[in-house]
């Protein structure tokens, strides 16, 4: 698991570390059934509270991701091709659903937006 936390965001630092994990295990760098460190430890080598951390991995767990085994920690689900790719894209989708809401605000037109898009991409 490879996190960094960047006090500059915008975004709190539950969210960050929860949009990382995520995307290395929908991205197959964290496989099925790796161990997150606990929350105690992750708190500690991110310099960040327990309770930032344990609401990012409850966030995991609440989509899918990760699952808690009582006394033994937090594991990576397993996922089937199918599985990954559907939690992904709604993943994805939630968050273009705010971005657009922010594109439409200044009167950016969908040909505008993906033009933008395609300079960045």
């Amino acid at each position: 698991m490879n996190v960094t936390i960047s006090s500059t965001s915008d975004k709190p630092i539950y969210q960050q570390l929860h949009e990382q994990i995520s995307a290395q295990i929908l991205g197959g760098e964290l496989e099925s059934g790796y161990c997150l460190p606990p929350i105690r430890q992750a708190a500690l080598e991110l310099h960040v509270s327990v309770i930032t951390v344990k609401k990012a991995w409850e966030e995991l767990e609440r989509n899918g991701l990760i699952h808690t085994v009582t006394g033994k920690g937090c594991f990576v689900a397993e996922f089937s091709p199918d599985e990954m790719l559907r939690i992904r894209n709604e993943m994805v989708l939630k968050q273009m659903e705010g971005d657009i809401q922010y594109y439409k605000s200044f009167g950016l037109t969908l040909d505008e937006v993906i033009a933008l898009l395609g300079k960045i991409y």
